[in-house]
């Protein structure tokens, strides 16, 4: 960190203004942003919804400005149903004069109006999903419900809105590759990546045998914990999942005796559970996926979708420029095919060393982002006001 603190005092003059999309709960795009504020501790943050004390100390002992939405009816438990409102909120938030809005966006932060002469950094987790990539995921005709009624009308205007507001942004930084990609296709704009913080530090092996999978994920469709939850139960394999959200009751019709729902957990309790597992299951396609990192940190390999972002943190036995695994991959999202890497995984534990899945994770730690953080805002820096 010494290096980092280097250059935060290089930096220490900066007039700096954080943006988030809504302040509900700490996941990983609140990890960034946690980064982000421990860097720079007197900048201002200005977000669409916060729910006061649900995110870190950290986040929370700064000036926090939210826009109109935080003041509407059940803004706070409803607040995704106020999504087409949600690029008026972003362009009404009033931000003062600064020399760098940095902006954590996964929807629409990154479209404020930025102060004149100000520099606009936006680090993407991804181009909005609801309307991109995972539109039939959310609103697609099987879902029902009004959302998926009003979507079809509302899309067009979100797309062309999300396009139009990256004129506000100067230098765009993606969370993945998977995501850089993405921002070329839909904005047709390069970035940089920098990936996500993972805690390395806070997770460590332990010895013994275990006798269960893990599944650690918010409970909505997209994320595919349908897939882990009939593949366990199928196969007589214990599973926990932690987690909460919609899709928690249809995950519990599919569930059968060895499956267990453990609800969102402390997170001074999470490193016991990742230590004690089998593996982790990863079903989804990610942006970048920090679960992953956060199991190799505690010894325990993975079990992952191939596709996305977790292309770029598991290793799989196959991989030739390796001389170690983390996990093993499937290759179809259906039952079948996670059935079989689980049966890939077990029959060859050997090759999955829990000093290795250690080091690698470790390359991802938290110190190691706010370096390369605190590295790109000067680049910025030197680039718009040389």
């Amino acid at each position: 960190m010494r290096c980092t603190l280097q250059i935060c005092d290089e930096l220490k003059d900066l007039r700096v203004v954080l943006v988030h999309d809504w302040l509900t709960g700490m996941r990983g795009g609140e990890k960034v942003l946690e980064v982000f504020c421990r860097l720079f501790p007197k900048a201002p943050l200005y977000t669409l919804v916060h729910i006061k004390g649900s995110v870190s100390k950290t986040i929370e002992d700064r000036p926090i400005h939210t826009s109109f939405i935080d003041r509407l009816p059940l803004a706070h438990s409803h607040y995704r149903y106020y999504l087409p409102l949600f690029p008026l909120a972003a362009g009404m938030l009033k931000l003062p004069p600064c020399d760098l809005v940095l902006s954590s966006s996964h929807c629409v932060a990154k479209g404020v109006k930025v102060p004149t002469g100000a520099a606009h950094a936006a680090y993407v987790h991804t181009p909005m999903r609801y309307v991109w990539d995972m539109y039939d995921d959310y609103f697609g005709k099987d879902k029902g419900g009004l959302a998926s009624k009003i979507m079809p009308f509302v899309r067009p205007h979100l797309q062309r809105w999300d396009v139009g507001s990256n004129d506000q942004v100067d230098f765009f930084w993606a969370n993945s590759k998977h995501v850089a990609k993405r921002i070329k296709r839909h904005y047709a704009r390069d970035s940089i990546v920098i990936n996500p913080p993972v805690e390395a530090g806070r997770f460590t092996p332990q010895a013994g045998e275990t006798d269960y999978y893990l599944v650690l994920s918010a409970l909505v469709p997209y994320k595919r914990v349908d897939l882990a939850v009939a593949a366990c139960s199928r196969s007589g394999r214990r599973l926990k999942v932690v987690g909460k959200g919609p899709d928690l009751e249809r995950l519990k019709s599919l569930a059968g005796p060895t499956v267990e729902f453990l609800g969102w957990q402390p997170d001074e309790d999470l490193p016991g559970l990742y230590a004690g597992a089998k593996a982790l299951l990863f079903p989804g396609e990610e942006d970048f996926g920090i679960t992953p990192l956060e199991s190799m940190a505690s010894g325990v390999p993975v079990v992952a979708y191939g596709k996305g972002g977790a292309l770029e943190t598991v290793i799989p036995p196959e991989a030739s420029d390796k001389s170690f695994a983390t996990g093993v991959f499937f290759a179809e999202q259906n039952v079948d095919s996670l059935l079989g890497a689980l049966d890939r995984l077990e029959s060859q534990p050997e090759l999955f060393e829990k000093e290795a899945m250690v080091k690698h994770a470790q390359a991802f730690d938290t110190e190691a982002f706010a370096q390369r953080i605190a590295e790109a805002v000067l680049k910025v820096c030197e680039i718009k006001f040389k």
